[in-house]
């Protein structure tokens, strides 16, 4: 019996390490994206995965990767950095823009057009891509349940939550532009968890197995189900 194939970028740690866990417990065969191939087997090697040395910045390592994996069902763009939380827009440098957007945003575009030809060759091919709702606009700019948009009045944070602003744009113009090849793309807002992204992150007390298991619900979506929309981590519809 061939069991379903999945990618997780950035696997190591947080909640794309219990996005792949959770995938191996239901009987699939995870590949565990990592920059660091020793960490990679370490956790392969830990959750039952097989390890997969990617840098989603890195073209080489992208291109190694994709040239060995002829078929792919599900591929969970969650690799992501935070470099600016706390701190105020006007005084973050452009650079610190640059690095987000590097990985957020370019590495997403990269990974997944890579990877399009093996999610093709799939029965039912899936994308999920690990937002936030700190980057809904309409949140941003009025009541919401995941942070106090007077504080994010400040701008803080700005270029962590616009790389997730524009990776929900990407989301939509995939769905639009792989519907024909019955490939679903939809992101989720997993909430604030306590992973290695930021300090803010780090001192949270939510659990990254809970978020994990609503990226696993949109990796394993029905033939009917939706494409295309931002989702919160209890499965309600986050607002663009």
């Amino acid at each position: 019996m061939t069991f379903p194939l999945a990618l997780v970028t950035g696997a190591t740690s947080g909640i794309g390490k219990q996005i792949a866990r959770q995938l191996v417990d239901r009987g699939w065969t995870v590949l565990v994206g990592s920059r660091d191939p020793g960490r990679g087997e370490r956790t392969a090697a830990e959750i039952g995965g097989r390890a997969l040395p990617l840098d989603v910045t890195d073209p080489a390592s992208i291109a190694a990767a994709s040239a060995t994996v002829p078929v792919l069902d599900v591929l969970v763009n969650n690799a992501g950095v935070s470099f600016d939380t706390g701190t105020v827009l006007t005084e973050v440098e452009v650079d610190v823009f640059r690095r987000t957007y590097e990985t957020n945003v370019f590495g997403v575009v990269a990974v997944t057009n890579a990877f399009v030809p093996a999610l093709r060759r799939s029965a039912h091919p899936r994308v999920v891509n690990l937002s936030s709702g700190t980057g809904s606009l309409t949140w941003s700019t009025g009541p919401n349940p995941q942070f106090d948009h007077r504080a994010a009045g400040t701008g803080r944070g700005a270029a962590y939550r616009s790389s997730k602003t524009a990776l929900d744009a990407l989301t939509v113009f995939y769905a639009q532009a792989l519907a024909g090849d019955r490939i679903k793309v939809n992101a989720l807002a997993p909430g604030l968890r306590a992973t290695r992204l930021n300090p803010q992150a780090a001192a949270a007390g939510g659990d990254p197995a809970e978020a994990a298991a609503a990226a696993v619900r949109l990796a394993t979506l029905p033939d009917d189900g939706p494409s295309g929309v931002l989702f919160s981590w209890d499965g309600t519809v986050v607002p663009w």
